[in-house]
């Protein structure tokens, strides 16, 4: 990520239970992919990241969610804080800490791949759609509150490349006798 190889970050989240993933104790090759890791991976990444000084804080809010939105091509309506735009923020508390535990979170699933790990760097508050979704640990879903996205299929880069292509063209010559 410091490299700017990578432009954003995503989890291969998926819940299943012990008893799911013990399919594959005689197969390797039957255990479900993926785990559970939503829930913590923007708190670990600020602590494995922005903590350590791998990263800025610009850094992570830019491989946390400004990248995605500019490659979906939905920015600025999403990811940025503008008139016009989603009112998505989560508010960080830099300097908060908390353990990670099976115990307390709000996956459906009854461990924790990072189970004990004490992390610094932790959401407060989530707005999404102007509307408080998190706060101070407590989860407020809201049912039927997600929305489509239309989206370009194409974003601005792609109107630039077909302007330059446009321009290098050959064009007809028309001569006069």
């Amino acid at each position: 990520m410091q490299s700017g190889n990578l432009q954003t970050t995503a989890t291969d989240h998926c819940c299943f239970c012990a008893d799911q993933k013990a399919m594959g104790k005689k197969d390797f090759s039957m255990i479900p992919k993926g785990t559970a890791g939503i829930e913590d991976r923007m708190s670990v990444l600020c602590d494995s990241g922005v903590n350590s000084g791998k990263l800025t804080p610009n850094e992570f809010v830019a491989v946390t969610s400004t990248n995605a939105v500019k490659i979906f091509n939905i920015y600025p309506r999403k990811g940025s804080i503008s008139v016009g735009a989603d009112a998505n923020i989560v508010l960080w508390d830099a300097n908060g800490s908390r353990i990670i535990s099976a115990k307390i979170h709000h996956q459906n699933v009854g461990f924790n791949i990072f189970e004990g790990h004490t992390i610094k760097g932790i959401a407060l508050h989530t707005l999404s759609q102007s509307k408080m979704v998190w706060t101070n640990g407590e989860l407020r879903p809201l049912r039927g509150a997600g929305k489509n996205i239309k989206r370009p299929a194409y974003g601005s880069t792609f109107d630039t490349m077909h302007k330059k292509t446009a321009v290098n063209e050959p064009q007809a010559v028309h001569r006069t006798k």
